[in-house]
C-alpha cells in the first residue's frame, strides 16, 4: 500500500511539472506585456530580463507554502488518506481549469483557482467526514475558515484596489510629463526614476523579501531597524542616477520598464510558486511523515504534522524556476494571453477581441453624462491646461508599440509593488487580477478608450473578471466532484483521473494548434496595421480581403452542398452541425469586416473613397450569402427533426441539377480568385443568370407539381420551395459579388487588366 501512495506522489510532482508549465503560459505572460507593449526593448531582451526575474524570485521563494499545507484546512483532523485525495483532486482540476482558459486566449487566476479548488475539495471531504463522524466534528474543526475568508478577500479586493490605484498613479504621471513626455523629462525623469527604483527596492528587498528562504532573523531585524535610512539612501542614489544616465543619453523609462519586468518577475514567482508546487511538496511531507511513523492505516493516520511551519528544500525551488523559465520562452498561448490584455489596453485602432454587451453601453451612456456634467462645472481655463496635458494626438511612441514608456513604466512598477506587499504578508494576491487591472485602470486614464472603442474594451474586461469568477465557481464544484469519487472510488480512481487529465491535456494542444492554424490572417493583418505606407497598405489590404473572401467562398460552397445532401437522405446529425457552424461564420464575417474597415483608415484618403461603396458591396453580398445558407439550413433541419416525408425521387433528380451547376459556379469562382484574374467575371456573371433560369424553370414546374399532386406530400414540396427561392437569392448575392470583387481589383487601384 505504500508504494501505491509513492506512485500518488509521484503522479502529483508529474502533474506539477505539467502545472507549471500550464500555469506559467497564463501568469507569468503578465509581467511581459508592459515591455512588449511599449516596444521599452526586443523581445529577446525582455524574455532574458524576465527569466532572470522568474528564476531568482522561485529559487528564494519559501514563505508562502503554508497555505497549501494548513491554510484552508486544519489537517490535524484528517487523515493521511483523505488529504492526498484532496491534494490529487486539486491537481487535476486546476490543470484542466487553466489549460482551457489558455486555450481561450483568457488570463485567469492561478491562485484563484488554487484557492478555491483546495476550499471545495476540502468542503466535501468535510461533508463527508461529518456524515460518518460520531464525535462531534463540524466545519470549524476541518475548515481554516478565519484563514480561508481572509485570503478570499484579500484575492478579490486586489481587483478593486488594483484598478484604483492604477487609474489614480497614471493620471498622475500623465499630468506630469503629457503624452509629449520628451519635452518634459529634463528635471523631472531623475526624480520619477528615483521614486520607482526606490519603491521596486522597497517592495522588493525591505518588504517582499522578509518571507522568503534566504532571509535570517538577523538580517530582517537590522532592515526593521534602518528602513528610514535605507529608503532615503535609495531614493537620493537612484535619483542622481537617474538623472545622470538621462544626461548622458539613456532613455530611463526603457530602464524602468526593464527594472519592473524584472521585480514583476521576481515578485510573481515569490508569490505565485506556491500555486504550482505548495500541493504537490504538501503531498510529499504528508506521505514523509506517513512512512516515518510506519504506515499501516492510511484511514486512521493523521496529519497535525502539516501545522509545523514549510520548509522547502532549495533544489526544488531551482527546479520549478527551470521549468518556469522554458515553459515562458516557448509557450505559444503565452503569446494569445497577452494579445487579449495589450488589445484592451491599446492606444491605438486594432481589432477588438470582444462585442458588445448591454452592461457596457450603460456604463458608456453613465459615464459621458458624467463627463459632460464634470465639464460644466470646471472653468474654462482648466479644462484647457487638461486638454494640454493629455493631448492624445502627441503621443510619442515606437513603431508598433500598443503604448507608450510613461504607461509601461506605471503598470510595472505599480503591480510589481501591490504583489510584493501582498507577498511579505503572506497573502497570495492574484497577480493575473493586480497585473490585468492596473493595466485596465491606466488605460483608462489614459484615454485610451474612446468612444469608438470603450464599448468593446470594457465588454472584455466585464468578460474577464467574469472568467475570474467562473473560474472560481468551477474550481470549487470541480474540485469537490473529483476528490467525493476518488474518496469512494479508492487509489484506482486516483490514477484514473490522471489518465484522463493527461488525455485533455493533449487533446487541447492539439486543438489550440488548429485554432492556430485557422487564425493564420492575423499576421497580415499586424502588418497593414504596422505599415505607414499608403500604398503598401492598400496592396496588402487587396491580399487580404481576397484572402478572407476566398475562405468564406470556400465554406459556402461546402455547407451548401453538406445541407443539401443532408435534407435529400434525411440526415438530422449533420444539420445540426451545419447550424452551429453558421453561428461560428456569422462571428468570423463580422470580425473580418471590422478588420477591414480599420485597415481602410490606413490607406489613402481618395483610394478609399473610391473603393468604398464596392468593399461594402461585397462584405454585404457575403453576409446574405450566409443568411440565404442559414434560412435553407433552418426550414431543412425543421423538416428531418421531425421525421416528415422525404422529398420524392422526381425532385431530388430535378434538384441535383440545380445542386451541380451550383457547386461549379462556386469552384469557378475560387479558380478565378487562385489565379488572379478577372477576365472570366462576365463570364461567371452570365453562368449566375443560367443557374437563376434554370431554378426558375424548376420553381414553376413544382407549383404545377403542387397543384396536380399528392396533398400528403405538400410540406416537403413546400420546403424544397424555399430552398429554391433562397438558391435562387444566394446566387443574385454572388452575381453582385462578382461586381464588386471586378471593381476592387480594377486597374485605376491596382493595375490589372481591365475587364473585357
Amino acid at each position: 500500500m505504500d508504494i501505491l501512495f509513492l506512485c500518488v506522489v509521484i503522479f502529483l510532482f508529474l502533474l506539477a511539472v505539467f502545472d507549471l508549465s500550464v500555469g506559467v503560459s497564463n501568469d507569468a505572460v503578465n509581467f511581459l506585456n508592459s515591455a512588449i507593449g511599449s516596444r521599452a526593448a526586443s523581445f529577446k531582451r525582455v524574455m532574458i530580463v524576465a527569466a532572470i526575474g522568474v528564476f531568482i524570485g522561485a529559487a528564494m521563494s519559501n514563505g508562502m507554502m503554508d497555505i497549501a499545507r494548513h491554510g484552508i484546512f486544519r489537517p490535524e483532523n484528517f487523515s493521511f488518506y483523505e488529504l492526498m485525495c484532496i491534494f490529487m483532486a486539486v491537481m487535476v482540476t486546476d490543470i484542466i481549469l487553466i489549460d482551457i482558459f489558455n486555450s481561450l486566449g483568457m488570463p485567469t487566476s492561478t491562485t484563484v483557482s488554487m484557492v478555491f479548488e483546495l476550499f471545495g475539495a476540502t468542503f466535501v471531504v468535510s461533508l463527508i467526514k461529518m456524515a460518518g463522524d460520531t464525535t462531534g466534528l463540524e466545519f470549524a474543526d476541518l475548515l481554516n475558515t478565519g484563514k480561508a475568508l481572509s485570503v478570499i478577500l484579500g484575492i478579490f479586493l486586489s481587483v478593486a484596489i488594483a484598478f484604483f490605484f492604477g487609474t489614480v498613479v497614471q493620471f498622475v504621471s500623465r499630468t506630469i510629463f503629457s503624452f509629449n513626455y520628451k519635452s518634459n523629462l529634463k528635471w523631472k525623469i531623475g526624480l520619477f526614476g528615483g521614486i520607482c527604483a526606490t519603491a521596486i527596492v522597497y517592495f522588493l528587498l525591505i518588504k517582499g523579501a522578509k518571507g522568503l528562504s534566504f532571509m535570517t532573523p538577523e538580517v530582517a531585524a537590522w532592515i526593521d531597524g534602518n528602513t528610514a535610512l535605507i529608503i532615503g539612501g535609495c531614493l537620493l542614489a537612484s535619483t542622481l542616477l537617474m538623472q545622470l544616465l538621462h544626461i548622458l543619453g539613456v532613455n530611463v523609462l526603457k530602464v524602468i520598464v526593464l527594472m519592473g519586468t524584472f521585480s514583476l518577475a521576481m515578485a510573481f514567482a515569490g508569490n505565485d510558486l506556491v500555486n504550482f508546487i505548495g500541493v504537490p511538496l504538501s503531498g510529499l511531507s504528508s506521505y514523509q511523515d506517513y512512512v516515518a511513523n510506519g504506515g499501516g492505516d492510511a484511514h486512521g493516520f493523521m496529519m497535525g504534522s502539516l501545522n509545523a511551519p514549510a520548509s522547502t528544500p532549495l533544489y526544488f525551488l531551482i527546479g520549478a524556476g527551470m521549468i518556469m523559465v522554458v515553459s515562458l520562452a516557448t509557450s505559444k498561448k503565452a503569446r494569445k494571453v497577452t494579445k487579449t490584455e495589450i488589445g484592451l489596453g491599446s492606444h491605438g485602432d486594432g481589432d477588438e477581441m470582444f462585442g458588445s454587451s448591454r452592461i457596457a453601453r450603460r456604463l458608456v451612456r453613465w459615464t459621458l453624462s458624467l463627463i459632460a456634467l464634470v465639464r460644466r462645472i470646471t472653468p474654462l481655463g482648466v479644462r484647457r491646461w487638461f486638454n494640454r496635458r493629455f493631448n492624445v494626438d502627441e503621443t510619442i511612441m515606437d513603431q508598433g508599440a500598443a503604448f507608450d514608456l510613461v504607461r509601461g513604466s506605471v503598470n510595472l512598477v505599480l503591480a510589481g509593488a501591490l504583489i510584493a506587499l501582498g507577498t511579505s504578508m503572506k497573502l497570495p494576491l492574484s497577480t493575473t487580477f493586480v497585473t490585468f487591472m492596473v493595466a485596465m485602470g491606466s488605460s483608462l486614464a489614459d484615454k485610451a478608450w474612446t468612444r469608438e472603442s470603450a464599448v468593446f474594451r470594457i465588454t472584455g474586461v466585464i468578460s474577464v473578471v467574469g472568467g475570474w469568477f467562473l473560474t472560481a465557481g468551477a474550481a470549487f464544484i470541480g474540485a469537490g466532484l473529483i476528490v467525493a469519487l476518488m474518496h469512494w472510488g479508492g487509489i484506482w480512481a486516483m490514477f484514473a483521473f490522471v489518465v484522463i487529465t493527461i488525455a485533455i491535456i493533449i487533446r487541447s494542444n492539439r486543438r489550440f494548434k488548429k485554432k492556430n492554424a485557422e487564425e493564420s490572417g492575423d499576421a497580415l493583418f499586424q502588418s497593414i496595421l504596422s505599415t505607414d505606407d499608403k500604398e503598401q497598405c492598400w496592396s496588402l489590404l487587396q491580399v487580404y480581403i481576397t484572402d478572407q473572401q476566398r475562405k468564406f467562398l470556400e465554406y459556402s460552397a461546402e455547407c451548401y452542398r453538406a445541407v443539401t445532401e443532408a435534407f435529400i437522405k434525411d440526415d438530422v446529425r449533420t444539420l445540426g452541425k451545419v447550424e452551429t457552424s453558421l453561428r461560428s461564420q456569422k462571428t468570423i464575417q463580422k470580425s473580418a469586416r471590422r478588420k477591414e474597415t480599420l485597415c481602410l483608415r490606413r490607406i489613402s484618403h481618395e483610394t478609399a473613397i473610391k473603393i468604398n461603396a464596392w468593399f461594402y458591396l461585397g462584405n454585404n453580398c457575403c453576409m446574405s450569402m450566409l443568411y440565404n445558407l442559414g434560412r435553407i439550413n433552418e426550414i431543412c433541419k425543421e423538416h428531418v427533426e421531425n421525421n416528415f416525408r422525404p422529398l420524392p425521387q422526381q425532385n431530388v433528380a430535378d434538384y441535383e441539377m440545380v445542386r451541380t451547376q451550383v457547386s461549379v459556379l462556386f469552384n469557378d469562382m475560387l479558380a478565378m480568385i487562385d489565379s488572379g484574374q478577372i477576365d472570366t467575371v462576365r463570364l461567371l456573371r452570365r453562368h449566375c443568370d443560367e443557374i437563376k433560369d434554370v431554378v426558375s424553370d424548376t420553381y414553376h414546374r413544382l407549383h404545377d407539381q403542387l397543384r396536380e399532386g399528392d396533398p400528403a406530400a405538400t410540406t416537403v414540396l413546400y420546403v424544397y420551395l424555399n430552398m429554391l427561392q433562397e438558391t435562387q437569392e444566394m446566387v443574385s448575392s454572388i452575381r453582385k459579388y462578382l461586381r464588386a470583387y471586378a471593381k476592387l481589383r480594377d486597374p485605376e487601384f491596382s493595375g490589372r487588366p481591365s475587364l473585357p
